[in-house]
């Protein structure tokens, strides 16, 4: 499912994070330790890191989640993924000015990746007590790079292309596009809210200039699986699961430059969810293509199922109607392969809320396609309205001894 919000140029936190704050809703995360192996040694929170506040009694620890590795962290680690996350766009300001992008200034990039690297590095591994006095539990932060840096290095590479311009027709141009995503993510939205505050700070001492923003946050779940968004229904039934799926959809296997690198399509939809729940269940169900209660395809079966397009009542009609969002997004009817979604619920006010669409693919045609066929008909569409919009390369994975970004510019 596609849905957006507008744009929030905004370094502090969000009203939905404050908010969260404020009335006591945050799930403080006790210390956990935080020693993972890396190339050259161990790496460890700095010796005079202070002590961090454990959270409150009776809460379990969330589990660390590495930064380091082939791939970077917040795509298909933690399989679930946590409960609140912020996802934040910027625009970067190369020494030439905003204009010259090109050859040379691609060591400008090269040196500003490598150390968000090592900032990133320092925040998952809770040195300095940057995250007001808080352990990083299984903050993940996640960083990817838009169209035109990836053209400046080399317009071959596989991100170097954005969505086509008939897609973002409506959506501002503040909120369209960017050079730089960070995503944010973490079982307790106070560690969110600091690690945007902290990597916002140090980009903008290096001539980074918010673009938009969004904070997100999804029910809790026990075990990885779809879980409800705002219109009620199960969202990210239909995703690549195993290392064999995640290896065929997600992961880029070349040019080595890219390896373990995957394209992210982010998009913000404010969705009329007042008008969508206004219609009974049966019309809701008609529209989305499954079952409410458990996600289970129109067409029968279990949760479970395969969504079967061709099945039909005694009088020849679609069990999944021809408009449904499940049929219009079908890889059977795109010709295209499937995207992990790892999408997030908005709200920043009765009137402004939605979906974080956040969507994971190893080639941009995946979703191009799909989404050229649901403006081609999908009755979804019409409760939803972009308000964000941006393609970026996640770049491979790094650690202490392999810089982020520095595959891309060997």
């Amino acid at each position: 499912m596609d849905t957006d919000c507008d744009a929030v140029v905004n370094p502090e936190p969000s009203p939905l994070v404050r908010r969260r704050l404020l009335r006591g809703l945050a799930v403080a995360v006790p210390a956990v330790a935080a020693g993972w192996a890396v190339a050259g040694g161990a790496r460890r929170p700095a010796a005079h890191a202070p002590e961090p506040v454990a959270g409150g009694a009776g809460v379990a620890a969330a589990a660390a989640v590495p930064p380091e590795g082939s791939r970077q962290a917040g795509v298909d680690r933690p399989a679930q993924p946590q409960q609140y996350a912020a996802l934040a766009v910027f625009d970067l300001t190369p020494p030439g000015g905003a204009a010259a992008w090109g050859a040379g200034e691609v060591p400008y990039l090269a040196a500003l990746l490598s150390g968000l690297g090592r900032r990133v590095l320092d925040l998952c591994g809770g040195a300095g007590g940057e995250l007001g006095g808080l352990a990083p539990g299984d903050l993940s932060v996640t960083a990817g790079v838009g169209p035109r840096l990836v053209a400046a290095v080399d317009g071959r590479l596989p991100g170097a292309a954005g969505l086509p311009e008939a897609f973002d027709k409506a959506v501002p141009d503040l909120a369209r596009q960017g050079d730089l995503m960070v995503q944010f993510c973490a079982a307790d939205p106070q560690v969110v809210a600091h690690g945007e505050r902290v990597l916002t700070s140090w980009l903008g001492e290096r001539s980074a200039r918010p673009r938009w923003s969004q904070d997100g946050f999804r029910p809790p779940a026990r075990e990885p699986g779809p879980v409800r968004n705002l219109l009620g229904f199960l969202d990210g039934v239909s995703v690549p699961r195993t290392d064999r799926e995640l290896a065929r959809e997600v992961w880029l296997a070349g040019p080595e430059r890219v390896r373990g690198a995957t394209i992210a399509v982010v998009r913000r939809l404010r969705l009329d969810v007042a008008g969508f729940l206004a219609q009974d269940v049966t019309r809701q169900e008609r529209v989305i293509g499954r079952r409410r209660s458990d996600a289970a395809p129109l067409s029968g079966g279990g949760p479970a199922a395969a969504v079967d397009l061709g099945a039909k009542t005694p009088d020849g009609r679609y069990l999944v109607p021809l408009m449904s969002h499940v049929r219009r997004a079908h890889p059977a009817a795109t010709g295209s392969g499937l995207m992990l979604r790892r999408g997030y619920s908005f709200s920043n006010g009765p009137g402004d809320q939605g979906l974080l669409f956040i969507a994971f693919q190893r080639e941009l045609r995946t979703y191009v396609e799909t989404q050229r066929r649901l403006d081609d008909g999908d009755e979804l569409s019409t409760f939803a309205t972009a308000t964000a919009s941006g393609t970026f390369l996640v770049l491979p994975g790094f650690s202490a001894g392999r810089p982020l970004g520095s595959s891309l510019f060997a």
